[in-house]
């Protein structure tokens, strides 16, 4: 028996697809923005610190002493966010087909899979974006290597 209290597109498989694809845009996004708001120290200390951990490690090297064991670090959370995004697009098709499926409303069934296979295809091209400037900076790192430690 149908609870007239509850509006008739919550009980929809296709409403649920959009609200999972928004969500998995949303949490894309997210993913993009949200580690610029933690906080770092400045370049300068974080360059220092390198080079104090270098000296560390070269002089610890050379007396023949073991190295230390590194600190475990706690993932952040946009590592989680970054597995989520994803995992939510698919949950978003699958939710589109299901709706499909049982006749319901095309729109929803559309939108939704509109917004499932948009948050995987930004997820994608985010990451290789990513790894193409990181490239991009590794090789002209190596290419100035020598300009670095020349006097």
């Amino acid at each position: 028996m149908p609870n007239p209290d509850r509006p008739e597109f919550l009980r929809t498989w296709g409403f649920w697809a959009v609200l999972t694809g928004a969500m998995a845009l949303l949490l894309v996004f997210a993913q993009i923005v949200g580690p610029t708001f933690e906080t770092k120290p400045s370049i300068g200390t974080q360059i220092g610190e390198i080079a104090g951990d270098i000296k560390r490690s070269a002089w610890r090297s050379l007396i023949g002493l073991p190295q230390p064991e590194p600190e475990a670090v706690s993932p952040p959370i946009w590592s989680y966010v970054a597995l989520a995004a994803p995992i939510f697009g698919i949950v978003a098709i699958v939710l589109s087909v299901v709706s499909g499926v049982l006749r319901e409303n095309w729109h929803y069934s559309v939108y939704g899979t509109g917004l499932g296979v948009a948050a995987i295809v930004f997820h994608f091209f985010w990451w290789m974006a990513l790894l193409v400037a990181g490239v991009i900076l590794l090789v002209t790192i190596i290419e100035n290597i020598g300009d670095i430690f020349s006097f």
